[in-house]
């Protein structure tokens, strides 16, 4: 949705109507994945892929026929076979399900507005829609604190749906699922909309330095933060998206950490860390990590809670920062803060004791 959201706006400020298709359902190999979007009006204006090209072209056709005031469609498209090469299909194999409908539908402006809103201010939702069987086209958001927006169409679907779209939250997964509901059966496509991924490491040390490469290998957008200029350098970290020879506290609060956020706190200096860990933890980061011994812990808790720091908070720090892996070397301790990372992401906590 992000990558299509400025087209969005920009044909909504000119008053045209805007029809949406999603990829909601897959198996086998596709060059886009689940969420994938496409956005088109009326007058051949085209933005973002369900595909990358082999069945755009009817994905159109359908949006045209929502946008003359036809109900939402799931399309389904497989291999085309020999025997009826003239179908439109997947050149990729295996096969691809796209709901198409109109953004000025009543579920949509529902919720628009809302999800508008968490995608620009970095915030995590989750917005399930039915898109097969009754009350198609309706929608339900959900935020991570448990706020929630719109119906599926009952509270008898509204219930089990919501307890999936938390779990599914959790582990900021999209998918769908059926449910059976008054012996009809309801297809419902749920979507994680994730703030983008950004790694911040306070502490332009050696271990940061392989830490950033392989960060950005899974594509996180990359910060080092360190007021030392001779350690905070372009010739050590010449990949990374961000240099940052500030305070870490403060290069922190100008940076606005949000659920997207990952926070590394290596330096092992604590009047660098102990200020920047306060401020991460009292952000709602997904991840704050900081390096240092099991034997220090118990000191440097009892430094944070004189800055103000809650046990609460305290709860959410991983230290020693990364997974227990036997990790030695720099590159080796960099994996392991980067496994704990990619864990969190997805909502689980392994510890390796």
């Amino acid at each position: 949705m992000r990558e299509v959201l400025a087209e969005i706006e920009a044909w909504r400020a000119a008053g045209k109507p805007v029809a949406i298709a999603t990829n909601v359902k897959l198996q086998g190999s596709s060059l886009r994945p689940l969420g994938a979007k496409m956005v088109m009006t009326s007058l051949r204006e085209i933005a973002g892929s369900v595909t990358g090209g082999c069945i755009e072209g009817v994905v159109y056709e359908a949006a045209q026929e929502v946008l003359a005031g036809g109900a939402p469609k799931l399309l389904h498209y497989g291999v085309v076979g020999d025997e009826n090469p003239w179908e439109v299909g997947l050149s990729c194999g295996g096969t691809l399900d796209v709901f198409v409908e109109a953004l000025d539908s009543l579920s949509w402006r529902e919720i628009y507005p809302a999800l508008k809103t968490c995608l620009e201010q970095g915030q995590i939702a989750a917005v399930a829609t039915v898109i097969a069987g009754p009350g198609l086209g309706n929608k339900l958001m959900l935020w991570l604190d448990g706020r929630r927006l719109g119906s599926l169409g009952s509270a008898a679907l509204d219930g089990p749906a919501l307890d999936w779209m938390q779990t599914q939250i959790a582990m900021q997964e999209t998918t769908w699922k059926a449910f059976a509901l008054a012996g009809e059966s309801v297809d419902v496509f749920v979507e994680v909309f994730a703030p983008v991924a950004r790694l911040m490491v306070v502490g332009a040390v050696h271990i940061a330095i392989p830490l950033v490469t392989l960060a950005q290998a899974l594509g996180y957008q990359t910060i080092v933060i360190d007021p030392r200029a001779a350690f905070a350098t372009r010739e050590r970290f010449p990949h990374v998206d961000e240099l940052l020879t500030e305070w870490p506290s403060v290069a922190l609060e100008k940076l606005r950490p949000d659920e997207g956020t990952y926070i590394a706190v290596i330096s092992h200096d604590e009047k660098l860390d102990n200020p920047a860990i306060a401020v991460a933890l009292k952000s709602p980061a997904r991840y704050v990590g900081m390096l240092g011994t099991r034997k220090k812990i118990p000191q440097r808790w009892a430094a944070l809670r004189e800055l103000g720091v809650t046990d609460e908070q305290l709860g959410r720090l991983r230290a020693p920062i990364g997974l227990n892996i036997g990790a030695v070397l720099p590159d080796e301790i960099a994996l392991s803060i980067l496994a704990e990372m990619v864990a969190a992401k997805h909502g689980q906590v392994v510890r390796f004791l």
